[in-house]
């Protein structure tokens, strides 16, 4: 099995601009309106969609901020500079850095609307706070 992550967005050239820029990623292949970048592991295509197209169901793609249960959470070395890389790419901060027994995190939003976190693991990261299943 493998996992593939799709973002739609509303501008293809601007959105591989930004994860390009942001994360070090690496246009690997394109299909039409979309684009595969490469650098995580896994691969993250950018799929070229118009706002206020149904998107599934019956919600429509918006691509001011919004909120969805599932975000991304890029794992870095240095989240200093993971985080000023990203917003100099065009991120914003929607918090500050918090600390944790685990780690740190810094919660972020694409220039597209899309939520995500910028994790520095330390110690034995989530093993410091995990029981077994």
């Amino acid at each position: 099995m493998d996992l593939l992550v799709n973002i739609d967005v509303p501008d293809l050239e601007a959105a591989e601009g930004f994860y390009v820029a942001a994360f070090g990623l690496r246009p690997s292949r394109r299909f039409g309106r979309v684009v595969e970048l490469s650098g995580l592991p896994v691969k993250i295509y950018l799929l070229e969609a118009e706002p206020h197209t149904v998107g599934a169901g019956y919600d429509r793609r918006r691509y001011e901020r919004h909120w969805s249960p599932i975000h991304l959470d890029v794992v870095v070395e240095d989240l200093e500079s993971a985080l000023a890389r990203a917003l100099t790419a065009g991120a914003e901060a929607e918090t500050e850095i918090r600390d944790s027994v685990w780690g740190r995190i810094v919660t972020l939003a694409d220039p597209f609307g899309h939520g995500f976190c910028l994790v520095e693991f330390k110690g034995r990261g989530y093993d410091e706070i995990a029981r077994p299943a």
